[in-house]
């Protein structure tokens, strides 16, 4: 096979050189069909999509593992918390005074919380939690506000989850 960037190696490469810098890694076609057929059915194995997309395995490992590498991409499963018993989500929106990141920092590493982001507007740090039950909810909100930075809170409790998507894929070049 010639070097028409299907081999794994410059492609590779490249995403690998990005990963280090500060910029996205460059996908390619055959690198959004690799994604899609994984996206489809992530137990895919590697021979199945060689054989679907016309390359090599070597070229689908080389190019999985690129994208995996540059954090492009995660194989996972997706847990639904309530079907293992956890009866109590919500949204906690947090005011801080100082530096918000390190009130985020310090509850993204609860096992609790799913979901840590640092905002712009009217609260500093937007946070998901998910809990055993409403009396573990309101420990937990109690932990938040014991934290010295934190000067508000706002808590959305989730009453029923309509829509909750992992679809997203990469753009086109």
């Amino acid at each position: 096979m010639g070097d028409n960037g299907q081999n794994g190696h410059n492609g590779a490469t490249q995403r690998r050189r990005a990963v280090r810098g500060d910029v996205a890694p460059t996908l390619d076609q055959l690198d959004r069909d690799i994604f899609d057929a994984l996206h489809r059915n992530g137990r895919e194995s590697i021979r199945n999509v060689a054989n679907a997309l016309g390359v090599s395995e070597a070229t689908i490992r080389n190019r999985f593992g690129a994208m995996v590498e540059a954090d492009a991409m995660q194989v996972t499963a997706i847990a639904n918390p309530s079907g293992l018993g956890y009866e109590s989500m919500a949204m906690l929106a947090i005011s801080t005074t100082g530096v918000s990141d390190k009130v985020g920092k310090e509850i993204a590493s609860w096992a609790e919380s799913s979901l840590v982001v640092m905002t712009a507007g009217h609260h500093d740090v937007i946070v998901e939690v998910v809990c055993r039950d409403r009396q573990h909810l309101l420990e937990l909100i109690n932990r938040v506000r014991a934290i010295d930075e934190v000067t508000s809170t706002e808590t959305f409790v989730y009453l029923d989850m309509i829509k909750q998507t992992y679809d997203w894929r990469p753009t086109s070049e």
